[in-house]
């Protein structure tokens, strides 16, 4: 039997979370053997014309895991807010998705919620879906709001009262003073390796929008070769991709 979504998160190094906006997205990364992919709602709510945070995604995401159920990977889902302030439609929408883990925020609109407003929504997820993982954003850091180390534990803590499975601080510049009880999530970190983040007392690294503001800057860097008579940079055959999609 391969390893559930939990399970995942006590490997030896921390569990590295590509994610994807797409189907063939998400299929080329499970492709390289990853087994779990996760969803950037940047990258889902742009695709679809949208900014992020606008609670744009919604039935992009709902779209989107099903088109991935059953391909042999274990899915996140990143749901914003949960698409509503009332933690019974939270709990409603994160029932539909086919998924093994959802992402959820504590923040709308770029403003700090009340901590406890959120606890409701991930209450609700879990007497809905026990089985589902719910890992819990705190975006103290992230959004520069009452970003210190006692304030984002406090949130995490009353999350994990909730019944978090799991804490993601995006932004944090100190994981290693980040303790909790479940497992830490954080953004992938220039220049600290997973082994080096582990040891901090993270358990899953995410690489959030980075792979689909890279496929953009990849986009126009291939265009401007062919016009200014340079060579383009690599790319995936279109045979590969074809099959990725049979």
């Amino acid at each position: 039997m391969p390893p559930t979504f939990a399970e995942l998160h006590r490997g030896e190094l921390p569990l590295l979370l590509p994610n994807a906006w797409d189907v063939p997205s998400a299929l080329a990364l499970a492709a390289e053997g990853y087994p779990a992919i996760g969803t950037t709602s940047f990258g889902v709510s742009l695709a679809a014309g949208r900014p992020d945070g606008q609670r744009a995604s919604r039935d992009a995401n709902l779209a989107l895991a099903a088109s991935l159920a059953g391909r042999g990977f274990s899915l996140s889902v990143d749901i914003e807010d949960g698409y509503s302030d009332d933690p019974r439609e939270v709990a409603a929408y994160a029932e539909r998705l086919t998924a093994d883990g959802i992402n959820i925020e504590d923040s709308t609109d770029e403003e700090l919620i009340d901590p406890e407003a959120h606890a409701a929504k991930i209450t609700a997820i879990k007497q809905r879906r026990p089985g589902l993982f719910v890992n819990a954003r705190v975006d103290t850091y992230w959004l520069g709001q009452k970003a210190t180390v006692p304030e984002t534990v406090r949130r995490a803590q009353r999350y994990i009262e909730a019944g978090a499975d799991g804490i993601f601080v995006p932004g944090a510049d100190d994981p290693g003073a980040l303790t909790v009880d479940v497992p830490l999530n954080v953004l992938a970190t220039p220049g600290m390796t997973l082994r080096q983040l582990g040891e901090l007392g993270v358990r899953r690294v995410s690489t959030g929008s980075l792979p689909y503001r890279a496929a953009f800057r990849a986009a126009v860097d291939a265009v401007n070769a062919v016009r200014d008579g340079q060579a383009p940079p690599p790319a995936m055959p279109y045979a590969d991709l074809q099959r990725l999609m049979r």
